[in-house]
Parts: C-alpha cells; sequence; structure tokens
C-alpha cells in the first residue's frame, strides 16, 4: 500500500472515532473527508464508548503494527493514565491463520526443502496465529517435539512502511502538540521500531533464550526451551516444545500437586534475579507465557521482548531505591529530575512537595501492607504531572515489577511483593554506595573534569574564531581575555576538587547512616583519610589563591 492510501485510512479511521484532536496534532487534516455518512460512527455512535476504548479500536483497526504499538504503550504508566492503559491491555495479537502453501513456501525459500523433509512429522494445522508470525508443532530426528514458527509473508515490508509513517507522524506532532514534544515522542518511536524490528529478527530471539538459559543454568526452578540452530534463521524459529499447564489454571495446578503459595514465590525469585542480578529480564511476564510443568518447574515462552538493566540504569534504579530508603523527599525529587526524561524546566519545589505528600500517604504502614503497584501508580502520577518519562528500559522494570505483583496475588491471596523485593534492592543500594564504586564514580568525575578543563581554552579560542569569522566586533583583544581564561580555569579546578572532596564525604556519610556496621572496622583508617583530604584541599586552595594574589600586585 503507498503511504498516501495509508495515510487516507490512518485519518479516516481516526475520523469515525472522533478523535479529531490527533488529526490536528499529527498533520493529518489533509486527508480528512467531510462526507461523514462513510465515515461511519455518528455522533451518538461514538458516545457510547469512552475516548480510551475508540483508541484500541482505532488501533485494532489499523492492524499489526498498531496492536504491538499500543500493547507497549500498555506498559508506560508514565506516559498514559491508567484508563487508557487498561484499555490498551485487552490489545490481542492474533490474527487470520496463514494458508499451510505460504507456510511451506517461506520453509522452502529458508531452508532449502519441505517442511516434511526437513522434521519427521510437522502439523499441517497451526498451533497459533499472531500479527507476525505462525507456530506449528513438529518432531525433529531424536523425536524431540518443537515448536516451529514462521514469519508471516510480507510483514517486514508492512511494517516498515508503518514505522516510517510512525517516524514522520511523530516528528509532526512534537512540533504541533506541546505533550508530545515534552515526552519526546521522536525518541520513542525510534525506540518502538528498535523493539519491533528484534521481533521480526526470530534469529535475535534465539539468542535471547540462549541467553537465559546460560544465565539459569543448573536453576531446577525453571525450563527454558532449547533453540535448534540448524533449523533456525531470521524469518523461521524451532524451539523444544514445552508442556504444561498456564500458571494461571488453578485446576491444573492442583491436579499437578504445585503449591500455589510456594510457585509464587519461586516466580518472583526468578524474575528479581532477572533484574537485579542479570541485568536481561523478560519484559512481558504475563500469565500465558509462563507453562508450568508436572514437576511443579516453570517453563518460560516467548523472547522476543526483552529487558536489558546496564550500568547507567542499574545507578538510576539504586538513586531511586536510596533516595526512598532514606524517606527524603528532596533527594526523591532530585532522583526523579536527574533520571526522567523531559523537555520542559522541572519544578523542583512542587516536585518535591509531592514526593513529600507521596511519603506521609505511606507512612508508618508496614511493608507487607503496602502493594507495589499502588505505589507505582502514585508515582507515575507524579512523573506525568510534571512532564516527566522515564527511560525505556526503567519503565520496562517498572511495567515487570507491577506484573510480578498481579501474577503472585493471583497464586496467593497473602503475597507481598515488597517483603520478597526488598532484600534485592538493599543489595543493590550498598553496592551502589560501596567505597569502591563511589571511589569509581569519583575517578570519572575527575577524569570528565579533567577532560573539561582542558578543552576550556580551546573551546573559548574556538568561539572566539567563530565571532571574528562572522564579523561581530568586540571591544576586547584576545590577549585581553587570558587573564580571565586563566581564572575561569583556576575556579573551575577548585570548584571541581572541592565537589569531589564534597561527594566523597557525602558518601560516606551516608555508608554511615544507612549501613553503619560496615565502616567499623575502618573507622581510623577512614578518619585519617578525610584528614589528609582535608589538609590537602585546605592547602591546595590556600596555594591558588596566594599564587593569583601574587601575579596581581604584579
Amino acid at each position: 500500500m503507498r503511504h498516501q492510501d495509508r495515510y487516507l485510512q490512518i485519518s479516516r479511521i481516526l475520523s469515525r472515532h472522533g478523535l479529531g484532536f490527533l488529526i490536528d496534532a499529527l498533520g493529518l487534516e489533509r486527508w480528512v473527508r467531510t462526507d461523514f455518512e462513510l465515515l461511519g460512527l455518528r455522533s451518538r455512535d461514538r458516545e457510547r464508548h469512552s475516548r480510551a476504548e475508540h483508541v484500541r479500536m482505532v488501533m485494532e483497526e489499523l492492524g499489526p503494527t498498531a496492536v504491538k504499538l499500543g500493547q507497549i504503550l500498555s506498559t508506560r504508566p508514565d506516559l498514559l493514565s491508567p484508563a487508557f492503559q487498561r484499555e490498551l491491555e485487552k490489545l490481542q495479537d492474533s490474527a487470520m491463520p496463514v494458508p499451510y502453501d505460504d507456510v511451506r513456501r517461506a520453509v522452502v525459500e529458508e531452508l532449502g526443502e519441505d517442511p516434511e523433509a526437513l522434521f519427521v512429522a510437522f502439523s499441517r494445522e497451526p498451533l497459533a496465529s499472531a500479527s507476525i508470525g505462525q507456530a506449528h508443532t513438529a518432531v525433529v530426528e531424536d523425536g524431540t517435539q518443537v515448536v516451529v514458527k514462521v514469519r508471516r509473508p510480507g510483514v517486514v515490508e508492512e511494517v516498515e512502511g508503518d514505522l516510517e509513517i510512525l517516524r514522520a507522524l511523530a516528528v509532526q506532532a512534537s512540533r504541533r502538540w506541546s505533550a508530545a514534544a515534552d515526552y519526546d515522542v521522536v525518541g520513542l518511536a525510534t525506540d518502538f521500531a528498535d523493539t519491533l524490528r528484534a521481533e521480526l529478527d526470530y534469529l535475535q530471539e534465539g539468542h535471547n533464550a540462549e541467553r537465559f538459559a546460560q544465565n539459569f543454568a543448573g536453576d531446577p526452578d525453571i525450563h527454558v526451551p532449547k533453540v535448534f540452530w540448524d533449523t533456525t534463521t531470521s524469518r523461521v524459529i524451532t524451539l523444544e516444545r514445552l508442556h504444561g499447564v498456564k500458571i494461571s489454571d488453578v485446576e491444573g495446578l492442583a491436579r499437578y500437586g504445585v503449591d500455589r503459595s510456594d510457585l509464587a514465590a519461586r516466580a518472583t525469585r526468578l524474575l528479581a534475579d532477572m533484574v537485579f542480578e542479570h541485568g536481561f529480564f523478560h519484559a512481558d511476564p504475563h500469565p500465558g507465557n509462563f507453562l508450568i510443568e508436572e514437576s511443579g518447574r516453570i517453563g518460560l515462552l516467548d523472547y522476543g521482548m526483552v529487558g536489558t538493566v546496564d550500568e547507567r540504569s542499574r545507578e538510576h534504579l539504586a538513586m531511586l531505591l536510596a533516595a526512598f530508603d532514606r524517606r527524603d523527599p528532596a533527594r526523591i525529587a532530585a532522583a526523579f529530575a536527574t533520571v526522567g526524561v523531559t523537555e520542559h524546566r522541572v519544578d523542583r519545589v512542587r516536585l518535591t512537595a509531592d514526593c513529600a505528600h507521596l511519603l506521609r500517604t505511606y507512612e508508618g504502614l508496614p511493608l507487607g501492607r503496602i502493594k507495589v503497584g499502588d505505589v507505582v501508580r502514585d508515582v507515575f502520577e507524579i512523573l506525568r504531572r510534571h512532564h516527566l518519562a522515564l527511560p525505556r528500559n526503567l519503565a520496562l522494570v517498572v511495567k515487570m515489577i507491577v506484573m510480578t505483583e498481579g501474577l503472585g496475588a493471583s497464586l496467593d491471596p497473602d503475597f507481598q511483593l515488597g517483603r520478597a523485593l526488598n532484600p534485592y534492592a538493599r543489595r543493590l543500594v550498598r553496592r551502589h554506595l560501596d567505597p569502591l564504586s563511589v571511589a569509581k564514580r569519583l575517578r570519572q568525575a575527575g577524569i570528565d573534569a579533567a577532560a573539561l578543563g582542558v578543552e576550556l581554552p580551546g573551546q573559548l579560542g574556538r568561539v572566539l574564531d567563530v565571532l571574528d569569522r562572522d564579523g561581530i566586533s568586540v571591544s576586547l583583544r584576545t590577549e585581553d581575555l587570558e587573564p580571565l581564561v586563566t581564572r575561569v580555569e583556576r575556579i573551575g579546578n577548585r570548584l571541581v576538587v572541592g565537589l569531589i572532596v564534597s561527594a566523597g564525604v557525602e558518601a560516606l556519610a551516608v555508608i554511615a547512616s544507612t549501613d553503619p556496621d560496615r565502616l567499623k572496622p575502618y573507622e581510623t583508617k577512614v578518619a585519617a583519610v578525610g584528614v589528609a583530604a582535608l589538609g590537602a584541599l585546605t592547602g591546595y586552595l590556600g596555594w591558588t589563591a596566594r599564587g593569583h594574589r601574587g601575579r596581581r600586585r604584579r
């Protein structure tokens, strides 16, 4: 379909559902037809559904790319209100089955032979059919039962065309709609495109499954399906077939004799290990992706959507947890402002007041009575109020944690996610405040500051060159600026040294206040180092001040 036809289709569907404000925001006015008889829903029909329902129906009508976009947006409480989240969670990734002849043709093109020649048995009827691929059961030579997923014909071209349109619409929206600019919709569109392209590549899904298998090697609680690489390409993937019942099948669990409370604890432990220990986690832990085997072992399915917790994300997560642990609204507000993504100037005073109100809401409640989902909801209400969005990785972590609480509560009414996650969170905060970790960050800050100090004179020189080349006259000669540049460098160096030392002192103070037992064996050494650092700082500041006064007298 040509882009102009797709633009026309999008504008007609939006009009039919009464979403004219989106037509204006996306720059689609020229595609709108005024024949409302042809556009479908009349005003009285539109009133039967909420705006959130209309958005969900629009995405269903627009097809696979829009459905995937809606599913991902449903995981972003920092961007959408709960009403829109609940509605978009209803989007189902299902599609009409692909004819078997098309499946056979795709297998031949990718693997060189018919499915019947490659496998001992291959089911002509699909096990499941989704917007991107279709799954068939099969058997390999050694008798292992497998699932073969085949990408739908033409889906890559369709998705790539929609992604081009999505980026163009995001650019238009960021220019026309202040909310879109605040939340960097162009960046969000780019992130979504990367996620969807990864799901289109079955080689990536295979590598994800193998990485999970390596991370949990020897763990008796989890079963990651084996990847059969001889019959796997970017278009076809063959995975070991797992057998069992869905984790939400209460009768099936009872038939297997599985203790639901123990199962909730084991599933939570696995998901927490992914985030806090491995830094590589399953980003779509809904009940359909957990298959419980007869032995009680958890079989994990679908490795297309994953998240990573890199060093920066780990630092951000630790910063937030440490701020909440200290119950300090100013620190929580500072952490939100540092971690959040926004084009707005953040009102720290209002943000701090909102954080103080949040702390009062849960003050005095024991950990077992606090629902993590409720806290997350209130936190994201604050973030939306201040036009702050989380980086994608952290948003996926939060989504996974909330889904984990829902999963645990469905298995065990007395499930307490906060209590289960508390040891992981404390370990993460301790690692963040560990002297070696603090020293590493201070060393990097020193390197960055030194690089800035070295580059500053050159940067000022280039600014002067540009001003001179563009014919802008100034009242100072270059040599007149040299003393100023020297003084700026000296002041900058003194500030950097002061900041580094004060940061070190603050880090030690935090460690002492949160975990005093750790410092007891080193109290004498720490005091000696502190006195030496203070003396060195005093001497340095005195020397630089003396040098400046001497040059001024001359």
